[in-house]
C-alpha cells in the first residue's frame, strides 16, 4: 500500500496492511520480530551513507527497527502524518515530541485537564530537568492559550479527549491560536486513537500517543509514539535545533534537507541517539497485532461505554457521570463534531459519598480490575484522588477533575450486561 494508491482505502483496510508486507525473505505475512541489536552493513559506503543520513536503513535497534519501523508507518498512516517515531512509553513520546522545540527557558502552554502523570511530569520534572516552563489554562476556552502565550512559547499542548475523561477539546480553535503565534500544537491523541479522531486534520502539528492503551489493547505491552503532520515550516527562526546547522551531522540543516520529514528523522537520528527511549521490537509486534482489530475493538468499546454511562446516571449511589456520549455534556456537541465515531470508553462519575465511598467502590467490584492503566479488553476502575493524582494538591485535583469522590473506569469488552452487574453491585453496597 502506498500513498499513490488508486483509490483511497478504509481505515479497517489500513489498520491491517498498512506499512506491513510479506517479509523479503521469508515470506512470512506476520510482521516478524526483530530481535537484533544491530545490523550489517554492506560495505564502508554503505556504512558511511547510512551514517551521514545519506541513505534510509538500520544501524542499531536504538535507532531503527524493521518491527518497530512497521508500526510507525501505521500509526502515521492511520492519524494522517507522514512519519512517526516510536519510544518506550507515552511520557517518553512527550519528551521526545519537545525536545526539538524546547531549550532552556522556552516555555509551553498546556491543558491543565490532562492525565496525573502528564501533569506532575510537565509541572515538575520538565523544569527541573530541562529548564522548560509549563503554564496550564483551562481549555474549554481557546483564548486562555492566545493569553498566556510569549515570546518564549514554543508549542500548546491538549488531549483530544481527556483523561481522566469526559472533557473534549475544541481542537480547531486551539490550532488557529497555534497558527497565529507561529508554534505547533501537539495533541495526546490516546484516549481516543486515530478511529474516533484525527487530529491532525484538525489542524494538529504533531500527535502524541502511550501505545500501552488502546492501540495495542491488550494490557500487555508498553510503549509511546510521536507523529508528525508534514505541514509545519520549522524553518521560522523559533526552532533552531530543526532550522541550523546540527554539529552532530557535520552543519546538516534538518528542515533544508529533509523538508517535511525534518521532525521524524530528527527523532531518529537526534532524540532516540541521545536520549535513547527506544521502543523493544517485541512491544511493537504485540502493538501491530492490537492495531489490526482497533476499529471493532473501538466500535464495541463505545457502545458498551455508552451503557454503562446511562446506567450509572439513574443510580441513586450516583451524583454526577462525566460522559461526551451523553446529550447533556457539555461537550457533547464538541464530541459529535470531533469523535463521530464514539466518545471513547473511558469516563469519570461521582459517588455522593466522597473519598470514603470512593475507596470503598473500587475494593467492592469483582469483574473490574481495580489498576492503573486504560484501554484493555478487560474493563478497568480506579480512584484517581488516592492513586493517579494523589500528588496534586485539592486545587490540582479540582483542576484536573479529579476530585475526592470521582471514580474513573475504561469499559472494557466483556458483555455488557455483566459488566453493568458488577457496578451495581458494588454501588448497593455504599451507604
Amino acid at each position: 500500500m502506498t500513498d499513490e494508491s488508486p483509490r483511497s482505502f478504509g481505515f479497517e483496510t489500513r489498520a491491517i496492511h498498512a506499512g506491513s508486507a510479506p517479509d523479503p525473505a521469508t515470506g512470512a505475512r506476520a510482521t516478524p520480530i526483530y530481535q537484533t541489536t544491530s545490523f550489517v552493513f554492506e560495505d564502508v559506503d554503505e556504512a558511511a551513507a547510512l551514517f551521514n543520513l545519506q541513505k534510509v536503513g538500520f544501524i542499531y535497534s536504538r535507532l531503527t527497527n524493521p518491527t518497530v519501523a512497521v508500526l510507525e508507518e501505521k500509526l502515521a498512516n492511520l492519524e494522517g502524518g507522514v512519519g512517526g517515531t516510536c519510544t518506550s512509553s507515552g511520557h517518553a513520546a512527550q519528551i521526545l515530541a519537545l525536545f526539538p522545540l524546547m531549550g532552556p527557558g522556552d516555555e509551553l502552554v498546556a491543558s491543565k485537564k490532562l492525565y496525573g502523570g502528564s501533569l506532575n511530569q510537565f509541572a515538575n520534572s520538565f523544569p527541573r530537568a530541562f529548564g522548560w516552563k509549563v503554564t496550564f489554562v483551562d481549555p474549554d476556552d481557546p483564548e486562555n492559550f492566545r493569553k498566556a502565550i510569549t515570546p518564549r512559547t514554543k508549542a500548546l499542548f491538549i488531549e483530544s479527549l481527556a483523561n481522566p475523561g469526559g472533557v473534549v477539546c475544541d481542537i480547531r480553535a486551539i490550532a488557529d491560536v497555534a497558527d497565529a503565534a507561529g508554534i505547533p500544537l501537539i495533541v495526546d491523541n490516546t484516549m481516543a486513537t486515530p478511529y474516533l479522531c484525527r487530529p491532525i486534520e484538525h489542524g494538529a502539528t504533531l500527535v502524541v500517543h502511550s501505545t500501552t492503551k488502546f492501540l495495542s489493547g491488550h494490557g500487555n505491552s508498553v510503549g509511546g509514539i510521536v507523529i508528525d503532520s508534514g505541514k509545519f515550516d520549522w524553518r521560522n527562526g523559533k526552532f533552531p535545533a530543526l532550522s541550523e546547522p546540527e554539529p552532530g551531522y557535520h552543519g546538516l540543516r534538518f528542515a533544508d534537507t529533509f523538508g517535511h520529514l525534518a521532525f521524524t528523522i530528527h527523532g531518529h537520528a537526534i532524540g532516540l541517539r541521545d536520549l535513547g527511549p527506544s521502543m523493544a521490537p517485541l512491544n511493537a509486534f504485540l502493538t501491530i497485532a492490537g492495531v489490526e482489530t482497533l476499529a471493532l475493538r473501538m466500535e464495541r468499546h463505545c457502545a458498551n461505554a455508552k451503557a454503562v454511562a446511562e446506567f450509572l446516571k439513574g443510580h441513586p449511589a450516583v451524583a454526577w457521570v462525566n460522559y461526551a456520549g451523553l446529550p447533556d455534556s457539555p461537550y457533547h456537541a464538541l464530541a459529535k463534531r470531533y469523535l463521530p465515531n464514539g466518545a471513547g470508553a473511558v469516563f469519570t462519575f461521582g459517588l455522593k459519598g466522597g473519598y470514603e465511598e470512593g475507596v470503598r467502590m473500587v475494593e467492592s467490584v469483582e469483574l473490574f480490575s481495580h489498576l492503573a492503566n486504560i484501554g484493555d479488553t478487560r474493563s478497568l476502575i480506579i480512584h484517581p484522588a488516592s492513586t493517579t493524582h494523589r500528588q496534586l494538591s485539592p486545587e490540582g485535583l479540582k483542576a484536573a477533575g479529579a476530585t475526592p469522590d470521582v471514580i474513573r473506569i475504561s469499559v472494557g469488552l466483556e458483555s455488557v450486561d455483566d459488566i453493568i452487574a458488577d457496578l451495581d453491585r458494588a454501588l448497593n453496597k455504599l451507604g
